[in-house]
């Protein structure tokens, strides 16, 4: 009897850790996913250029084809990889957080460059030289391929957030990460793909609500789109250029940093929390663009 009674006790004191762990993952999960906000908008702004130009019914087939290569890209390869990483090699983290902030700037500022100077041509040959199935085939590949280095840097900044933590909790919580963002981005961006179906569909209703409703979303939708990429832009900007300063501030370099924050400091200490906060991701976003635009030149230079 006293044997049982042990038994049962374990199994209390395993259940009590199990839960406490569930709790910890739980919460490092949504700090993780926080800290990663910025990479996750750009991700979901940028998945619907992959399927313009298809056909309506490929739409859906071709943003889970995304969704699974995804999933595959942090489950399979990224999580792995970062838990070996934190294990043997965590002084990498910090260089590597760097080098994928490099890419975000170079990203967004590519994205303002485009802007700025646009090639309408290049989409048009596109679509002239593949047929249908062909540049679908090519879309998805692009935009898994695009995604990798985006989870990567979504996965090495979850686990900065997570920290010190046991091996489990750490794997459970990157695990949880990529597959929330995943279902969150791609669930989001199919929403985004068909809305305007959906519109169509209720302006051809009976009632005359549902038809003005219909045809609002239709003309709303371009502008919607438009308003997701631009601060898919500037997230992309503020979240490389934050890693940047922070991670020379980890480095030794501390003048990036100890300037924005006291500049922000400066300004919270009148306007408030928030406004510190603006002032802290708009100098961030500076540096972001002005790193990202150098290296657009080097990139433009090397190409040509």
């Amino acid at each position: 009897m006293s044997g049982l009674l042990a038994l049962l006790d374990d199994v209390a004191a395993i259940a009590k850790l199990a839960a406490a762990q569930a709790d910890d993952v739980s919460a490092m999960t949504a700090k993780a996913g926080a800290k990663a906000a910025g990479v996750v908008i750009d991700d979901a702004a940028m998945t619907p250029k992959y399927v313009t130009g298809l056909p309506a019914a490929r739409e859906i087939p071709i943003v889970w084809k995304i969704a699974k290569g995804s999933l595959f890209n942090k489950i399979g390869v990224l999580v792995p990889a970062a838990l070996l990483l934190d294990a043997f090699a965590p002084f990498l983290l910090t260089p590597l957080l760097m080098i994928g902030g490099v890419y975000l700037c170079f990203e967004g500022a590519e994205k303002i460059w485009h802007a700025l100077h646009p090639d309408p041509e290049s989409e048009a040959q596109e679509a002239e030289t593949l047929d249908a199935a062909h540049l679908e085939e090519a879309r998805v590949k692009g935009a898994i391929k695009t995604d990798f280095i985006l989870s990567a840097e979504i996965t090495a900044i979850s686990l900065a957030a997570i920290g010190d933590a046991p091996f489990l909790v750490t794997a459970a919580t990157l695990a949880a990460v990529s597959v929330a963002i995943t279902a969150a981005v791609y669930g989001a961006v199919a929403l985004l793909v068909k809305a305007d179906d959906f519109g169509l569909r209720l302006a051809r209703g009976s009632l005359g609500a549902t038809r003005a409703l219909g045809r609002g979303i239709v003309l709303a939708m371009p502008y919607v789109l438009s308003v997701i990429a631009t601060v898919g832009t500037a997230a992309m900007l503020w979240v490389g250029g934050s890693i940047l300063v922070h991670g020379a501030h980890e480095l030794g370099l501390h003048a990036p940093y100890e300037l924005i924050h006291h500049a922000a400091e400066a300004v919270g200490s009148v306007a408030g929390g928030a406004a510190e906060w603006a002032v802290t991701a708009g100098l961030d976003g500076i540096v972001g663009l002005l790193i990202g635009f150098g290296v657009v030149k080097i990139v433009s230079a090397v190409a040509h």
